[in-house]
């Protein structure tokens, strides 16, 4: 799949000007792999322990290493941080004032049972901030950059277009996703995440990294969910901010370490879910 490149409004600097072409070129080869297993007869493993489902296929694994060395082929003093890798077996040299955060196939439970709600996700961070965020979603065609405080979708069908966020305030007009309400297992959180499902107008579930690319294009309001790695979160947060929504742990913080997560369409509705959250039962 060859999307249209993306040319920033603003001219970025060298750096983020190369990388962007890096994470561009690392998708369209990523995408060449994921697209020629899924929807097949293919082979699943279990990362977790005894009683426990974390799956993860041939297609995740060749997907990071592909872009693992594509970075370090055109950054290597960059660092590199990875859902399937091995994350200590680092340069001790290496500059760690970036590090790219990726998870090659971004619901891979999605990926396995046929439905196109996975992507690719590439970050660039800078030890404070993801300076870069890119969600490819190969199937349907679709590519999310957010980049310099704007967010894009690249798409066959409807080429270039600036992502804007619903204008949504009140939480009885809200509709909120999670990717599956298993993934509270604190029972205090699942206590405040079910107080405010029953708070909103509709909940959906299942929709992975593409529940946050459809809150950056105006579909829903917010994504609420938990346990949530780096690798999870961090190239979604500039799409979904580039859009104009917001993005936090559900103390109101920085959400780029993961954990607990608000993403919301604009600040009003944040407080809100935020509000409700911390309700006390």
């Amino acid at each position: 799949m060859q999307l249209p490149r993306y040319e920033p409004v603003d001219t970025p600097d060298a750096l983020l000007q190369d990388a962007l072409a890096l994470a561009e070129d690392a998708a369209d080869a990523a995408a060449a792999i994921s697209l020629s297993y899924f929807r097949q007869a293919m082979d699943v493993g279990n990362k977790a322990g005894e009683g426990l489902f974390d799956p993860v296929t041939e297609a995740d694994k060749k997907v990071e290493q592909l872009i693992r060395e594509k970075v370090a082929t055109r950054f290597p003093e960059h660092g590199f941080f990875g859902e399937e890798g091995d994350n200590a077996q680092q340069k001790p040299d290496a500059d760690r004032t970036h590090t790219w955060v990726v998870d090659p196939i971004d619901g891979t439970r999605a990926f396995i049972t046929g439905m196109p709600a996975w992507g690719t996700l590439i970050a660039l961070f800078d030890g404070k901030d993801v300076v870069l965020g890119l969600m490819d979603q190969p199937f349907l065609q679709e590519r999310y950059i957010g980049y310099g405080g704007s967010a894009y979708l690249q798409s066959k069908q409807g080429g270039m277009q600036r992502l804007s966020t619903r204008k949504t305030s009140s939480l009885e007009a809200a509709i909120i996703q999670c990717t599956t309400p298993e993934m509270f297992r604190d029972p205090a959180e699942l206590a405040s995440f079910n107080r405010l499902a029953s708070a909103v107008a509709m909940t959906r579930y299942g929709g992975d990294c593409y529940a946050y690319a459809l809150l950056a294009m105006g579909c829903i309001d917010a994504v609420v969910e938990s346990d949530l790695e780096a690798y999870d979160i961090q190239a979604l947060i500039p799409i979904v901010t580039g859009a104009g929504g917001v993005v936090t742990n559900w103390q109101g913080g920085s959400a780029v370490a993961g954990g607990s997560i608000v993403a919301s369409a604009n600040p009003a509705l944040h407080k809100s879910l935020l509000d409700s959250l911390r309700k006390s039962a």
